[in-house]
């Protein structure tokens, strides 16, 4: 009937998918028990991304699909509904881009009067037969999807490992973890690979992403559907997890053991010290942890010649292990003539899966010829936007002692140095040692950061570490005497637990870690607010590495910054970032910013192998007392895009906040609404109810540096890249107006209320506070106000008339 129509017509999107799109997916057989096993699901809103990082603990806005349609495990098609009464293929752009991003071949738009499909592969599309009778069911789409099921033999079996591996569900550390789509991705890619019997696979995540996790749900997958080599289902595989670092293994043996228990037993932490007590290599488990250091140790010759020295990797039959995971695989076990190579070589018959955070670059190309393309690729980019990792900001710092030139007046205390020679960042604490510019630049960044946040600091050598980590504790605001540790290899198992207790969370000491090598990568601490380097870093892979550190998620966390003594921000700049470099943005004038001179030294991966403890000889020089009290610093702020772009100011206040609502059109208009309390206010309550409270202004204020200047100045910046002013001055400027156009007692008050506004700021200037002002200023006598400033009308035109000249 025609009222029946009407109402139909009404129907919001919630009402639409309960009383249309449900019972059609219903009818088809979606979420319908099949036997004893629900084969199909449905799962609605589901959630893709979780929307990039803004200020003040909120996200922008998230990918969520209203359905995801799942068989036998697997995800095959994605649905977005749109209410009744709007056209059929209003949410089509949605489901092609949640399709895209889920990597799912079939998209449909509805509006529960019919369904609308797109063949993502083939790029078909169109409009289904009916609604109750045209969408497909489960086994029809997985028909779509696959292709008709085909009887076929376990041992060459692609699809039974992929049916296999699809019905064993993701752990969730009982509910307090869930998959990321970007990880069940990786997942899928490579368990496809092993079940068409591809021996190398590669994964290309970006770090803070969760390869250990994505390695972890393969391992479980195998693990449990007794994968292995024979291609028959008749043991359990055995796993090997190859890392370069103890720190590495031991984090991903705890990572997997914090996941789901497996039997007892099936986790194995393989340590030298335990081999040479049982003299034999374990073998009894199903997933073993070590580093290749250990393998290539051994046994030593015999004496007498009747024993040749054996690494103890070849104590195991090379068909021992089923799969081998290397971590961080960048690091030269791929290369022709890595020391390493010799373990891959060894185990060839097992099926070996890279995983590393950088994306193919000149310095890494043996690891891409080695394993062959990734299976899977998720970037720094992907990571930001997406909302699964955190922005960061650069603070380039330069000093008049980042290069030195030996003269007369300053005092060689060791070694000799060359007179003449021009000694550059390279050369510094690993060729000459000046205390005083290490010093100098020490305090430059303990002045900057807030001490209270967790930072990690990197150092040319490890004596170097040691000079910088005495050098924080000396000037820290802190009384705890372990503010600051060391965590390099000569630190042992101590610097391990400083590490552990910078982990963790839940414990602020030690605040700060200083490092050469050991934590530029697979260091998963969260809650690392700011990276400082004062070594060089050489390549675009080290940069991203530690860059890394401070990419994880934490509450609370809106970006990160690296403060940068060491030029390290030209890499943005570099084609192999994934971007071409255009005009910084910055703090002061960029007339004077030195331009970065070539650098001085010549590229070199990083290292791969343990830190070693550095000679001693240093040429050490002391700084003429005028020298070492006259060293001065720039620094100027500059912000970047994932892709390694820059960005302005604007660019990153509108990526970490949101776009400034459109409450004033133009510079002018917002000063003449600041200028008045009564505007002032209004502006200020429509900011907040859009976002911009007075937290997300005041982090602004910190994120641009401009502790002391007004909150006008900060939205001036923002929205016009104007150049704050401190409070100071704006209050200096306003006494000359004040001067020429009050009386010479109303000067005085005002003069009064001006130094109030430049301690505590813009609030000392709404009306609610003008009575309060009096108070003080007249020791609680309103009588002797009056006498002074005349009627209150005339006070509060005076009070509210003079703000003018603040931002004139």
């Amino acid at each position: 009937s025609r009222a029946t129509a009407t109402i139909s017509h009404r129907m919001n999107e919630a009402e639409t998918r309960a009383e249309h799109i449900d019972p059609a997916l219903a009818l088809a057989g979606w979420g319908v028990q099949a036997g004893s096993q629900n084969l199909s699901r449905v799962r609605r809103e589901f959630s893709i991304t979780q929307g990039r990082i803004e200020g003040g603990g909120k996200r922008g806005k998230a990918l969520t699909a209203d359905y995801v349609l799942e068989y036998k495990g697997i995800k095959l098609a994605v649905i977005e509904a749109k209410s009744f009464d709007l056209p059929l293929t209003e949410g089509l752009a949605q489901a092609k881009n949640y399709a895209n991003k889920l990597q799912l071949r079939f998209a449909y738009a509805t509006n529960g009067r019919g369904f609308y499909r797109v063949d993502m592969h083939t790029g078909a599309e169109g409009e289904l037969a009916g609604l109750m009778d045209g969408f497909p069911t489960p086994e029809q789409l997985w028909e779509l999807t696959f292709g008709k099921p085909k009887a076929v033999e376990l041992a060459t079996a692609p699809e039974f490992w992929r049916d296999r591996f699809a019905l064993v569900p993701y752990p969730d550390k009982s509910g307090s973890w869930s998959i990321r789509f970007y990880q069940e991705l990786a997942v899928q890619a490579v368990l496809r690979k092993m079940a068409a019997g591809d021996k190398r696979v590669l994964l290309t995540l970006a770090t803070g992403t969760g390869k250990t996790s994505i390695a972890f749900q393969i391992a479980w997958k195998l693990f449990q559907t007794r994968w292995n080599l024979s291609g028959e289902p008749t043991r359990r595989p055995r796993i090997l997890f190859l890392a370069d670092r103890n720190n590495l293994a031991t984090q991903a043996y705890n990572d997997f053991t914090s996941f789901v228990a497996f039997a007892d037993g099936a986790l194995v932490r393989i340590k030298p010290d335990e081999i040479k007590k049982k003299g034999r290599v374990p073998t009894n488990g199903s997933l073993f942890f070590t580093i290749f250091q250990t393998f290539m140790s051994g046994t030593d010759a015999a004496e007498d010649g009747t024993k040749e020295a054996s690494p103890y990797f070849g104590e195991y039959p090379k068909d021992f292990f089923d799969l081998i995971i290397i971590d961080e695989c960048h690091r030269g076990g791929a290369n022709d003539e890595g020391t390493w190579r010799g373990i891959l070589e060894y185990f060839s018959p097992a099926v070996q899966l890279g995983l590393t955070a950088t994306p193919k670059r000149k310095d890494n190309t043996n690891t891409y010829a080695y394993f062959g393309e990734p299976a899977f690729v998720y970037s720094l980019k992907d990571g930001i936007n997406d909302g699964f990792l955190t922005p960061f900001r650069v603070k380039q710092i330069s000093t008049t002692l980042d290069e030195y030139v030996y003269t007369p007046d300053d005092t060689v205390l060791d070694g000799e140095v060359e007179t003449g020679k021009r000694y550059v960042e390279a050369d510094f604490n690993k060729v000459i040692e000046i205390a005083a510019r290490e010093k100098a630049r020490v305090d430059i960044f303990m002045n900057a950061i807030d001490q209270r946040q967790k930072t990690i600091v990197f150092c040319a050598t490890q004596a170097h570490a040691l000079a910088v980590r005495d050098l924080i504790n000396q000037c820290k605001t802190s009384s705890d005497p372990n503010y600051c540790q060391r965590v390099t290899a000569n630190d042992g198992a101590l610097g391990e637990q400083h590490l552990k207790d910078f982990q963790d969370n839940e414990k602020s000491i030690p605040t700060i870690l200083t490092t050469s090598q050991k934590l530029s990568t697979g260091v998963d601490a969260r809650n690392v607010r700011n990276i400082v380097l004062m070594r060089p870093v050489n390549n675009i892979i080290e940069f991203k590495q530690i860059i890394g550190r401070g990419t994880r998620l934490f509450e609370g966390k809106d970006y990160f910054t690296i403060y940068d003594f060491v030029k390290a921000y030209e890499h943005f700049s570099d084609p192999e970032w994934d971007g071409d470099a255009i005009e910084v943005e910055t703090a002061t004038s960029p007339a004077l910013l030195p331009k970065p001179p070539p650098t001085p030294y010549a590229a070199q991966p990083p290292s791969t192998a343990p830190e070693v403890r550095e000679r001693a000889a240093k040429i050490k020089v002391k700084l003429a007392d005028g020298k070492a009290r006259t060293i001065q610093h720039m620094m100027a702020t500059s912000f970047w895009h994932p892709d390694g772009t820059p960005m302005s100011a604007q660019q990153f206040m509108e990526a970490l906040f949101g776009k400034l609502p459109d409450f004033f059109a133009s510079e002018t208009e917002l000063r003449t609404l600041w200028s008045d309390p009564l505007t002032r206010k209004k502006l200020l309550a429509g900011l907040a109810d859009k976002g911009f409270g007075k937290d997300q202004l005041l982090e602004m204020q910190r994120i641009i540096e401009a502790p002391n200047s007004d909150l006008f100045d900060v939205l001036a910046h923002v929205a016009y890249a104007l150049e704050p002013l401190t409070r100071k001055m704006r209050a200096d400027r306003a006494m000359a107006g004040v001067s020429e156009h009050f009386s010479a007692k109303h000067q005085v008050f005002l003069d009064f209320v001006l130094a109030h506004y430049v301690d505590l700021g813009v609030d000392e200037l709404d009306v609610e506070n003008l009575r309060g002002l009096l108070t003080l200023k007249y020791s609680d006598s309103m009588s002797d106000a009056l006498k002074d400033l005349g009627a209150p009308q005339e006070i509060n035109r005076s009070f509210c008339g003079f703000q003018k000249y603040l931002y004139a």
